[in-house]
């Protein structure tokens, strides 16, 4: 009994996914040719015996779900808007960047991901108050502002966790998530030949020698701090930006139409896709089902509840 209600329940969540990608037509075509795109990356991938790419499009695969499983499973409504920004985003970080190489073709393409990041991670957290405002079991009610300064704060957490998890790849597993600066100046206390604290500059870099060895980069090596500030920068700027136009959308209650293409609302009765998959599989069961089964299983829930009632009547003694 507890194994059919297991796979009941996984039937049941696959069946409201595939309605839940199927209701938008546009999401739904971007996720597919992506989702095509990512598998031909993988088969050419596997071929190649690149067997660490073949896990990120796996990943890739699982990420691409994501935004519908949310939707169904926490009853929220993701604009479509915001929803094909967040597949886009997946396949732009994950195949074209890391996969591709975009991040050493394209300097600029880290910079505006993280600025396109800080954005929509404070649409996630303006969502979040947006829902507990208007939810009525809570009594939690923001003014615009102090939303606008949640939805940044809440961005800002994220893209700072986000260069922990870099800095800590790079550390541990020896990656360069942290991408290196080539700067031709260096303002230091240690080169300082008075030891004092006082900062020495040393300009007009053009080599660096290691162990004798030049590198020929045409300058000094900064390892990941300047990537790490300009990241955070330029998450800040999408965060602003994003809590600036929250605040006009939550002060004229809700009439601004380019945010609520970005900001998530609790699903309608009629698109709980989950509920509606429970009910239509509770359905074909009982259809399926003899009489002989339907008392039975009828008198095991009796059985059930008469049991819990004990429990609870021995717990109160």
């Amino acid at each position: 009994m507890k194994d059919r209600k297991k796979n009941s329940r996984f039937k049941n969540m696959g069946k409201a996914m595939y309605m839940e990608l199927r209701e938008h037509r546009s999401s739904f075509i971007v996720y597919f040719v992506l989702r095509f795109l990512v598998i031909v990356m993988m088969v050419l991938q596997l071929l190649n015996r690149n067997y660490e790419n073949v896990f990120l499009c796996v990943l890739t695969l699982v990420l691409l779900v994501a935004p519908s499983f949310v939707q169904v499973t926490f009853k929220v409504e993701l604009p479509t808007t915001l929803e094909i920004i967040i597949l886009v985003f997946i396949f732009a970080a994950e195949i074209l960047g890391e996969i591709s190489e975009f991040y050493l073709m394209f300097p600029f393409w880290d910079t505006v991901l993280h600025t396109l990041n800080g954005f929509l991670a404070a649409a996630i957290g303006f969502s979040l108050v947006d829902l507990l405002n208007r939810s009525e079991k809570m009594v939690f009610n923001l003014s615009p502002l102090f939303t606008a300064i949640v939805a940044f704060c809440f961005s800002m957490t994220i893209g700072v966790l986000w260069e922990f998890f870099e800095f800590g790849m790079d550390q541990i597993i020896g990656y360069d998530m942290q991408k290196d600066t080539v700067i031709h100046t260096i303002r230091s206390v240690m080169l300082d030949p008075a030891g004092r604290n006082v900062p020495y500059v040393l300009d007009g870099i053009r080599e660096t020698a290691v162990n004798g060895r030049e590198l020929g980069l045409g300058g000094y090596l900064d390892i990941g701090l300047i990537d790490t500030m300009e990241d955070l920068i330029v998450n800040f700027i999408g965060a602003f930006l994003f809590s600036v136009i929250g605040f006009f959308y939550v002060k004229n209650r809700g009439r601004g139409r380019l945010v609520g293409r970005f900001v998530p609302r609790r699903k309608r009765a009629d698109r709980d896709f989950l509920r509606i998959a429970e009910e239509d599989s509770a359905g074909e069961e009982g259809e399926d089902q003899s009489p002989e089964q339907q008392q039975e299983e009828s008198a095991e829930d009796c059985g059930g509840d008469i049991q819990q009632d004990s429990r609870l009547i021995a717990d109160y003694k």
